[in-house]
């Protein structure tokens, strides 16, 4: 809020000087000590007016100074533009935040889809999984805040060669309980969880396909394999708060015919080809990629033609954007899906695809080996079961996902300051401690009193929580959900050094009291929302 009220400051000058062009100018928080907020207008002016920075920033000085939500107004360094809020109108900020707690939110208008989580269901979740669930699921809330209609999709890969791989391995491992003596398939899953499946599977049928393999066998299997997986994935899911609206089966886009539709429509536009028995998609045509088959020699479909069909269908649905989240496993995916976007002449921005990197667990100062196909890796409920729900989201939203992440368990189960799900959550306990101290002492917020809001630490907390809806837009254009995670610590880091320093509930001074109470209150409510846009509790004591 106060960001916005110093840009449209900004740009009334420009309009007074007569700028038509539109100039890109940033507004920072400066050093401590250099004012509330800082610009470099002046700077980015210097080039069109054929002028010196500082002069420039002299016109601004004078024009900024006649607006009474300003108390200072000054030229720093080579002609950055500091700034300092009057006492009155900050207490009218903050006023405005309690008035309307959810002042941060914006009416919905438009339909979107994230579609995240999506594997295929061949075992338990693992952590991998997990910090794709949570990250999408952050970004999700996230956007819906900023005014977006959220459609949430789970893509289940089922019409693959890995599905038969499972189904395969399933019929093995009860058949190994039965007695007879059937291997593996050579890639074929080995986790224990398929033989407690097989021992279900003997109590519900018994020992009828024992040795007994055959097209309607191995559909049985597979079939039965994928169920329990949902069920086990779904369940997972549930317990750390993550929920779809909509399952998508890729065997679907078979059956409903969108993969023939969308097939006949590329060869209708000369853009499919055969060679070697197979149907190849012109991708050079469109990047800097080699050609894909679409359909085997066998008569297959590839994972590719089914997810052009896929996204096909999204665009039918009517989504004006849509959002994948693709492990950085798939990154050589992307240049193939724009490429057939174009192909099908959908529009530039509507698919979006989100990267993030890998995930590995660190216990006791040891990294902890995964491979899910040997049957050697941390599942998502073992993990959730460790740390809780609160610090497994926690942690997976404050890495950047373009980095690789190290989920320290031992840190995440501290009940101590160095757990930052701890130090946060704990801020915001402090304060609602407060309000019932407050209350057993007479003390209520006061409202009219917030000009008497003068130190520098206080006038840090409003800066800080007004801040708090362009911390979200800022992650909107970037998916940087460790925006919000580094933004929540430092209003909490800046919370508890203004507790340590100040009385705040003192009833020799009810004015005082009431105010820094309305500034406790505003600090409390930013928490706890963004502790609900990352899924995590916001607990009232500690």
């Amino acid at each position: 809020m106060l960001k916005e009220k110093l840009k449209d400051s900004v740009n009334r000058v420009l309009q007074k000087m007569g700028i038509e062009e539109e100039i890109e100018f940033k507004i920072e928080i400066p050093p401590e000590g250099f004012g509330d907020l800082s610009t470099n207008a002046a700077f980015l002016l210097s080039r069109i007016m054929k002028k010196n920075p500082r002069e420039i920033a002299a016109s601004f000085v004078a024009e900024l100074q006649k607006e009474p939500e300003y108390d200072r107004v000054e030229i720093a360094g080579p002609g950055f533009i500091n700034v300092d809020f009057s006492s009155s109108y900050l207490s009218e900020v903050l006023r405005e935040m309690l008035s309307c707690p959810d002042f941060w939110r914006v009416p919905e208008s438009v339909d979107i889809q994230f579609e995240f989580a999506s594997a295929n269901p061949t075992g338990p979740f693992t952590v991998g999984h997990g910090r794709q669930a949570v990250f999408g699921d952050v970004l999700c809330r996230i956007f819906s805040s900023r005014g977006y209609r959220v459609q949430r999709e789970m893509y289940i890969n089922d019409a693959g060669r890995q599905i038969n791989l499972l189904g395969r391995s399933l019929w093995v491992r009860y058949n190994q309980l039965l007695g007879s003596t059937v291997d593996l398939p050579e890639d074929g899953y080995q986790g224990d969880y398929l033989i407690d499946m097989a021992r279900e599977f003997i109590e519900k049928h018994g020992e009828q396909f024992k040795d007994t393999w055959n097209p309607q066998v191995e559909s049985l299997f597979k079939d039965y394999a994928l169920k329990n997986m949902l069920s086990d994935i779904t369940g997972t899911l549930n317990v750390l708060g993550v929920r779809f609206d909509n399952i998508f089966y890729e065997s679907s886009t078979i059956k409903d015919g969108t993969v023939e539709s969308v097939l006949g429509k590329l060869q209708k536009n000369g853009l499919v080809y055969e060679s070697e028995g197979a149907k190849w998609f012109k991708v050079s045509q469109f990047c800097e990629d080699d050609d894909k088959v679409l359909v085997r020699s066998t008569g297959s479909y590839t994972y590719f033609m089914t997810d052009i069909a896929y996204h096909t269908n999204k665009f039918e649905r009517g989504f004006v954007k849509v959002y994948d989240i693709w492990g950085a496993d798939h990154m050589g995916h992307i240049p193939r899906m724009k490429a057939a976007m174009k192909a099908l002449e959908l529009p530039d921005d509507f698919l979006n695809i989100i990267i993030h990197q890998y995930v590995n667990l660190k216990r006791e100062g040891e990294v902890v080996k995964m491979s899910t196909r040997k049957g050697e890796f941390t599942t998502l409920d073992e993990l959730v079961e460790s740390v809780g729900v609160d610090a497994t989201r926690y942690f997976f939203a404050m890495f950047d996902p373009d980095t690789h992440m190290l989920f320290d368990i031992d840190l995440a189960k501290k009940k101590s300051n160095e757990n930052p799900v701890f130090y946060v959550q704990y801020a915001h306990a402090r304060i609602a401690s407060i309000f019932k101290t407050a209350s057993e002492k007479g003390v209520s917020v006061d409202t009219d009193s917030m000009e008497l809001l003068s130190t520098d630490e206080e006038r840090n907390l409003v800066k800080l929580v007004s801040m708090f809806p362009e911390i979200l837009d800022s992650i909107v254009l970037d998916y940087r959900t460790n925006r919000l995670t580094s933004y929540l610590e430092d209003l909490s880091r800046a919370f508890h050094a203004y507790y340590n320093k100040y009385i705040v509930v003192d009833p020799g001074n009810m004015k005082t009291s009431g105010a820094r109470l309305a500034m406790c209150e505003s600090v409390k409510n930013i928490l706890k929302s963004g502790l609900e846009l990352l899924g995590v509790s916001a607990p009232e004591s500690m």
